[in-house]
């Protein structure tokens, strides 16, 4: 089972985020999160890796209309977007949204993540 939506941009990572925050915006999501995965490795661990960054999107329509269908779907939610450096390039990988109705087994869930899957591919796209 694939679960991610994944573009690679040849673009530097600091671009690459901004583009990505960019996407997100214009496609009415927030970022509510944001975990430097590199930076926290690096100080907890002393662990070097790539430039890793994972963002907590949320478009708040969407979000209420998911917690009305199903108060646990929170667990799945904001939406992972990951931004992450790969050799030359960047990956921008965002969770597919349709993982939640496999995972919950809802229908009344669908429509939402037919929704947010088409917003996120509308982001990604507008990024390459």
């Amino acid at each position: 089972m694939s679960y991610d939506r994944t573009v690679r941009l040849d673009a530097g990572f600091d671009t690459a985020v901004t583009a990505v925050r960019k996407a997100l915006a214009d496609q009415g999501f927030g970022v509510l999160t944001e975990i430097d995965v590199k930076a926290t490795l690096k100080a907890k661990l002393g662990h070097d890796m790539e430039d890793y960054l994972i963002l907590g999107a949320c478009n708040p329509p969407l979000a209420r209309q998911a917690l009305e269908a199903d108060r646990s779907i929170g667990l799945l939610l904001p939406c992972n977007v990951v931004v992450r450096a790969d050799g030359d390039t960047t990956l921008v990988q965002a969770l597919d949204p349709n993982t939640m109705v496999t995972l919950s087994g809802l229908p009344a869930l669908e429509p939402v993540a037919d929704e947010a899957a088409a917003r996120l591919d509308a982001a990604l796209a507008a990024l390459t």
